[in-house]
């Protein structure tokens, strides 16, 4: 990990949290934009991961971050995550590359038993 990380990792973990009082609520205005999905694109291209967005058709947005490289594949340390906004599915999905990052001893995510796809 690099020097950014642990501040990445602070601004996810206070992103996650429901933005009740004033100061998440500052934060939210901050990161749920275009602007604060650039911020965390380019923490997560600094820890060497590219992103994939994508929005099915007004159901939600997927948002996948891979380890860099010119072949992008579901690797145990990939992050994904589905949500209705876009920056809310790259914020999960940063969460869950850093959180795999921090115990790479957890099993392999099995993508073909789950769908997490928005109802």
């Amino acid at each position: 990990m690099n020097e950014h990380s642990p501040v990445l990792r602070a601004a996810l973990g206070f992103l996650a949290l429901e933005p009740r009082a004033p100061e998440l609520r500052l934060l939210h205005r901050c990161f749920d934009t275009w602007r604060g999905i650039a911020d965390i694109v380019a923490g997560m291209a600094h820890q060497e991961y590219d992103l994939e967005l994508r929005r099915y058709d007004g159901r939600g947005w997927r948002a996948i971050l891979f380890e860099s490289g010119s072949e992008h594949s579901l690797t145990s340390h990939a992050g994904a995550a589905w949500a209705r906004s876009p920056w809310e599915a790259i914020q999960r999905a940063a969460i869950d590359v850093l959180r795999k990052r921090e115990s790479p001893e957890a099993a392999p995510r099995d993508w073909t038993t789950t769908d997490e796809s928005p109802t």
